[in-house]
């Protein structure tokens, strides 16, 4: 893989051809990234598959207008073909008035934060191999168990480098494990599956790969003969696997583009208290080994540590500078940048912080709920709120988990959910977006 300095020469050359072939200004990416995965099943290794690329991306304005385009082709002949595309294309283009560059005086001087987001440890096929088979004989060992969709480890490299023609220059490397496990359970109502995977950047930080297995295997086995429910409205509790999609939810109403459109159920809701208080929604991308961790947005402007909801309070929109000058604002750092077309908006690493209830307390009160363990559908309206999706869990009887249940509906509306969402004190960081067991204690658990 090219250096780090390798990759921003090929970008600043790169850029400055876009200049003399009459751009006004310009920016550019590079992404390399290898990988190898290993995928065994009932035994038996299934495939091993390796894959290796790099890309640059280049985005060029003349005046206020726009193109961008993406290549492989490094030669000389390739990215001269390159340069004259993308700058025809940009005179042809229309004006867009929010169009350019992140604000020269907000980019990120000096250097990039070392976030240790790169492990140097060798790894093979051979090795992976070995982990998906541990997962695998783990999961296939618990009773209850009568087959396998097989389980998987990988391991992966990645190299970005951002560029711009007002003087950004940044690249930094991550990497990334993991290992995955699905097994399948028989009983009397039919056959159930569940799975469970562990990721991160360094390998010394992935769970053994027998306890994804086990686990994996371990929640298939509970979900055996599940019963269906009547519709009725009832206490809904959200499995920390799951209730980090409601965090999404919320990230998604609150980008600079959804504001800028009026496309957001929560159009009029910054400055105002959506949470109970109380309650906060931190993103960390500077978090050291950080699943969604970065030094530097896409746009070449710092990252920072921010609480998104703090005491229940909406306190910011996540604007990139696009969306940002629609809105008349400043960009906030969020910006995302992929090989091809205009940046958009991402975050980094999320949580919704724990609350003081333990889980089982937050369970005893209830004497009749759900427990969400299964998410189907994307039944979600991001301009409405209104919120429905296929299901599958648990009874809560008496403050305790029961039967399995199967085939339900659960529905609400995110903004009364989000005002009465209350946070358990069991959050573990595993995810990237990553939340505590969270009640909700109204929703529309339609049934049979």
């Amino acid at each position: 893989m090219l250096t780090i300095d390798a990759a921003l020469e090929r970008l600043t050359t790169l850029i400055d051809r876009a200049r003399k072939a009459g751009a006004t200004a310009a920016d550019a990416i590079y992404v390399e990234d290898a990988s190898v995965h290993a995928q065994v099943r009932l035994g038996e290794l299934e495939d091993v598959s390796r894959s290796e690329g790099a890309e640059i991306g280049l985005r060029v304005f003349v005046g206020q207008q726009m193109a961008s385009v993406s290549t492989s082709d490094f030669s000389s002949q390739g990215v001269d073909a390159l340069v004259e595309r993308v700058v025809a294309m940009a005179k042809a283009a229309p004006p867009d008035p929010y169009a350019g560059l992140a604000p020269e005086e907000m980019l990120l001087k000096g250097a990039l934060p070392d976030l240790d987001l790169y492990d140097d440890t060798p790894v093979d096929a051979d090795r992976l191999k070995m982990e998906a088979l541990a997962a695998e004989e783990a999961g296939r060992a618990v009773p209850g168990i009568a087959n396998s969709e097989g389980a998987s480890a990988s391991a992966g490299e990645v190299v970005i480098a951002i560029a711009t023609s007002h003087g950004i220059a940044h690249g930094y490397r991550t990497t990334s494990h993991s290992v995955s496990a699905t097994m399948v359970a028989a009983g009397e109502g039919g056959m159930e599956r569940d799975y469970d995977y562990s990721s991160a950047r360094h390998r010394s930080d992935l769970e053994p790969a027998a306890l994804v297995g086990r686990r994996a295997a371990e929640r298939t086995v509970r979900r055996l003969n599940p019963i269906k429910l009547s519709s009725e409205v009832m206490p809904v509790v959200f499995d920390p696997r799951l209730a980090s999609g409601l965090v999404g939810h919320l990230i998604g109403a609150i980008t600079g583009s959804s504001i800028a459109r009026k496309s957001s159920f929560l159009l009029d809701a910054r400055g105002k208290q959506i949470f109970a208080p109380g309650i906060t929604i931190r993103e960390e991308p500077l978090r050291r080994r950080g699943l969604r961790s970065r030094p530097m947005d896409g746009e070449g402007l710092p990252t920072r540590t921010l609480d998104i909801v703090s005491d229940g309070v909406l306190t910011t929109w996540l604007m990139d500078s696009a969306s940002a000058r629609q809105l008349g604002e400043k960009p906030t750092g969020h910006g995302s940048r992929g090989i091809s077309g205009p940046p958009g908006t991402s975050v980094g690493n999320l949580m919704l912080m724990p609350g003081t209830v333990s889980r089982a307390d937050l369970l005893r009160d209830i004497k009749r709920g759900f427990y969400v363990v299964e998410l189907i559908g994307s039944g979600v309206n991001g301009i409405t709120g209104d919120y429905s999706r296929g299901a599958a869990g648990f009874l809560i009887e008496n403050g305790e988990l029961t039967r399995p249940v199967a085939e339900v509906t659960i529905a609400g509306n995110l903004k009364d959910m989000f005002a009465s969402l209350v946070p358990a004190d069991d959050l573990e960081l595993r995810y990237g977006i990553d939340a505590p067991t969270v009640l909700i204690p109204r929703m529309t658990v339609a049934g049979n």
